[in-house]
């Protein structure tokens, strides 16, 4: 397919060339399969304006990742030096 698509193309004949291409690309080319992406329990996926968390304070930082984790937003970092495991 490759060889007469090649020829084809080597003639200027690209209608030609970009039909054989068609056929040719399944075996060429992986097709992606589709993904859904969810947020928790299949809702919509939460995000979060870092930006807005500038200027705060190591302290006030812990203690909203405290909260985050308690009412469950965040799993939490058991790996964290100082942190508790969740």
């Amino acid at each position: 397919m490759l060889k007469a698509m090649r020829t084809h193309a080597d003639k200027d004949e690209w209608d030609e060339a970009a039909s054989i291409a068609k056929d040719a690309a399944p075996y060429m080319h992986a097709k992606l399969a589709s993904i859904q992406h969810t947020g928790r329990n299949g809702g919509p996926i939460q995000t979060v304006d870092v930006t807005r968390l500038k200027g705060m304070s190591d302290q006030e930082l812990e203690v909203l990742e405290r909260a985050l984790v308690q009412i469950g937003i965040v799993d939490g970092d058991p790996g964290r030096e100082g942190g508790e495991e969740v």
